[in-house]
């Protein structure tokens, strides 16, 4: 059966008694949306402060390939397990754009027998964040245009606006645009843009925020461009737009409250990419799950050098979470493909190609346990064309490596499929906890950041930027000296070129861009051809996507 097929087969109970019955919240602590999902009230949720915390658990995996690696489907898989072992455990992801869900992936809800559901719900719309996101970040937008249309006060340099507007979608048309056509009554003309929503600032923003009060002030905080001496900023509170922002994102900082096919409880919150943005789900639903539950399992987009980089070294820093240990997502159909094999083969057993694809698996272990400084085990989501020899050869490279591998089962057989992965991370975070490092320090300056990421972890030999850059960065570095550096960059390979697999090395990484994020507390760095607007396939997903006399959909998967 399809991933949808599957999730409509699921005996779902009423989420106020899930969240009632399983974590001691209230009725009136909640706002349901429908039967089967709800967003968790603030004030619950300041009252668990002085709640001990739990143990973190992330989840990751090696360079993304079309063949899948299921990290979604493993945290999903590793939440259930651990509760069916005994232990009390919370699930934290992101929540799906539509613009992959319409594009390449489709749903984003994990898969087989360990989903998220509702499955159609939380693709589609869920509950509005995303919405309100994009919504808040055009007001802003909306209020520039309007500032200078009517005398522009604030002396903005309509040449200098750093604020493009976002939409919900992959629509490459809209990278490169110009508005005020028609004349004065239509504002002035200028070049603009558009991002997808995913790697606004103002998602960043809610993705970091501590409370609503700490989301307005960095809604405050957000440079929308510069006067015409080029240096000094204009801030969204200097045109009281942080105010209205924050009121569009009053229900959408609440974190939403789902449940698991085995109706185990899920926080869903929050979507940033992390090949264009930082990657996690929202500290609010972290450190929320961390008080209510023992283990907490949660995912970082994408593989280990992004998705597992930007949680620790942007994340944990700013929220001062302490991950206890890492699970590595690996696939044989992926290693093959990272040794050289065609999409079309995967199914095959190849067993040199398998070894030469194992170079990408052991970079990342060593990143994992060299520079994030923190245990690591590797889970094998097994698919039923893997055969004996292959995941032999996996488990006795992983062995040689001095680390612990697991075949889980869980996309299959759900929660008992990955109940040996379960008791092997329980274990683990139990008895050998890891304490976090980081892979550059505060202190140092934008551009050794930027070096430390790329040397450290992409395995490059050198780092490029045009003079312009540089400059851009050595100012930056010293109005910010303690910001991280959030890179933007091709997720299916350590270098910039999508097409190098397995773990090159010795490559330059060319930052043609650099994009201050004030609110959120970063700087981006756009690296290679990667796009913050992304564009859609030659066959979309959406051409597969269909809706019945009944309300059902289909092609979701």
């Amino acid at each position: 059966m399809s991933d949808i097929e599957i999730a409509r087969q699921a005996k779902l109970l009423p989420i106020i008694d899930l969240a009632r019955d399983r974590l001691g919240i209230p009725a009136q602590q909640l706002d349901p949306y429908g039967h089967y999902k709800a967003k968790l009230d603030l004030d619950f949720i300041h009252g668990l402060e002085d709640r001990p915390d739990g143990k973190l658990i992330l989840v990751t995996a090696i360079s993304p390939t079309p063949a899948g690696e299921g990290k979604t489907t493993t945290t999903v898989g590793l939440g259930d397990a651990l509760n069916r072992i005994g232990r009390k455990a919370l699930i934290c992801l992101r929540e799906p754009s539509l613009g992959p869900c319409f594009g390449v992936k489709g749903g984003a809800a994990g898969g087989g027998h360990a989903q998220v559901v509702p499955m159609e719900d939380i693709n589609l719309h869920f509950t509005g964040d995303f919405h309100a996101i994009g919504v808040a970040h055009n007001l802003l937008a909306a209020l520039i245009d309007n500032h200078i249309s009517h005398g522009n006060a604030l002396g903005i340099d309509p040449r200098r606006i750093q604020w493009k507007r976002v939409v919900d979608m992959n629509d490459r048309a809209l990278r490169h645009i110009v508005v005020g056509l028609g004349g004065t009554p239509n504002g002035y003309l200028r070049e603009d843009g558009f991002d997808i929503v995913v790697a606004s600032e103002v998602m960043a923003i809610l993705c970091l925020a501590r409370d609503l009060e700490d989301l307005k002030e960095r809604l405050g905080r957000i440079v929308i461009g510069y006067k015409s001496d080029g240096r000094t900023p204009v801030f969204a509170r200097d045109l009281r737009a942080h105010g209205a922002m924050a009121a569009l994102l009053r229900d959408a900082i609440k974190p939403n409250l789902v449940q698991t096919l085995e109706n185990n409880l899920a926080f869903i919150h929050g979507g940033p990419f992390a090949n264009i943005a930082h990657g996690c789900n929202t500290v609010m639903a972290t450190h929320t799950a961390l008080k209510l539950a023992d283990y907490v399992v949660t995912e970082a987009g994408f593989g280990a050098d992004l998705g597992a980089e930007k949680f620790i070294d942007i994340k944990c820093r700013m929220a001062g979470l302490n991950p206890a240990a890492i699970v590595l997502v690996a696939t044989v159909r992926a290693l093959k493909f990272h040794g050289g094999v065609d999409k079309a083969e995967l199914n095959q057993e190849n067993l040199p190609a398998l070894e030469r694809g194992m170079a990408n698996l052991e970079r990342h272990v060593h990143n994992i346990r060299e520079h994030y400084r923190l245990p690591c085990v590797v889970a094998v989501n097994h698919f039923s064309f893997d055969t004996e020899a292959e995941i032999a050869c996996l488990a006795s490279r992983c062995r040689a490596l001095g680390v612990e591998v697991v075949v889980a089962r869980h996309w299959a057989e759900g929660g008992a499929g990955a109940e040996e992965l379960a008791r092997v991370v329980a274990d683990l975070v139990d008895n050998r906890p890891g304490r976090h490092g980081f892979v550059y320090e505060d202190s140092a300056p934008l551009w050794d950041k930027i070096e430390a990421i790329a040397t450290r972890i992409y395995g490059a030999g050198s780092v490029s930027a045009d003079d312009k850059v540089r400059r851009q960065l050595e100012l930056w570095s010293e109005a910010h000296p303690d910001y991280p550096v959030c890179m933007a960059k091709t997720q299916m390979s350590f270098s910039t070129d999508a097409g190098a697999r397995g773990a090159p090395t010795g490559h330059d990484v060319h930052v043609r861009e650099v994009r201050l994020a004030n609110g959120a507390g970063f700087v981006v760095a756009i690296a290679g051809s990667v796009m913050t607007m992304p564009g859609l396939p030659r066959v979309p997903a959406a051409e597969s996507i269909d809706v019945d006399e009944h309300g059902r959909i289909s092609g979701l998967f």
